[in-house]
């Protein structure tokens, strides 16, 4: 338990300091963490709710974020070149990144051309009917996205690899909060970048 939780902080430590330069993506992170613990709770009430607010809101605001406001030039904190990073990461890497949000971008165009979803869902009419498909969708997107990356890093690297790091994207709402609550303070002050980012140890 120890050794998981050690290689836990690592995958956090090293998705902090490598992609979370940015007060912009850090106060968008924050945004997106707030709606996924809202849509955790929402799961329990409305799966399908919970899917479209987690899409619609908390994914959008945390990629946004990586896409347009992370710097993606050298850096020198790090000692690390963008290519270098985007090589190393254990996650979702902007390459893989694209195809997902492409995918989620997808649903609701193929949904509103072919109601069955090439006949894996049930018709509806009505708009509401629409909306509550393209949010089940995006559920089952969400779900599969996770298990296809735990099972590839399975795969590439070790169980215990890919155990860590779906135990960190399920936990990283909670995490960013805590990391995090202080970054729209900062941007109002006129901080673009965090000045002690990289400070600290890989522990």
């Amino acid at each position: 338990m120890n050794d998981f939780l050690r290689n836990l902080q690592i995958q956090r430590w090293d998705d902090h300091r490598y992609y979370h330069h940015s007060r912009i993506n850090q106060s968008l992170h924050l945004v997106s963490a707030i709606s996924f613990v809202i849509a955790y709770v929402l799961l329990f009430i409305d799966p399908v709710i919970a899917a479209l607010l987690g899409w619609g809101v908390s994914m959008t605001s945390r990629q946004a974020g990586h896409f347009f406001f992370e710097p993606k030039g050298y850096d020198e904190v790090n000692r690390a070149s963008h290519e270098y990073k985007e090589e190393i990461k254990v996650g979702y890497n902007l390459r893989r990144k694209v195809v997902l949000m492409a995918l989620w971008a997808a649903v609701p165009v193929v949904l509103w051309w072919d109601r069955t979803l090439f006949g894996l869902m049930d018709p509806t009419s009505g708009l509401e009917g629409y909306v509550r498909q393209v949010g089940l969708a995006w559920l089952v997107l969400g779900a599969g996205g996770l298990l296809f990356r735990t099972i590839h890093l399975f795969l590439l690297k070790d169980v215990k690899t890919g155990l860590v790091w779906m135990v960190k994207i399920l936990t990283d709402p909670f995490h960013d909060i805590k990391l995090y609550h202080r970054a729209p303070l900062h941007l109002l002050r006129g901080e673009l970048i965090d000045p002690a980012h990289g400070a600290g140890h890989r522990a």
